[in-house]
């Protein structure tokens, strides 16, 4: 696997788990969003 690649697939790893994330809490506190 080349270098673009990777990083390519760590970021959108991050950007998934940020978006689980932001609506794990948006679920748990409505009233901040």
């Amino acid at each position: 696997m080349n270098g673009a690649g990777t990083v390519a697939n760590i970021v959108g790893g991050v950007l998934a788990l940020g978006l689980i994330v932001y609506l794990f809490i948006a679920l748990i506190k409505p009233e901040k969003f």
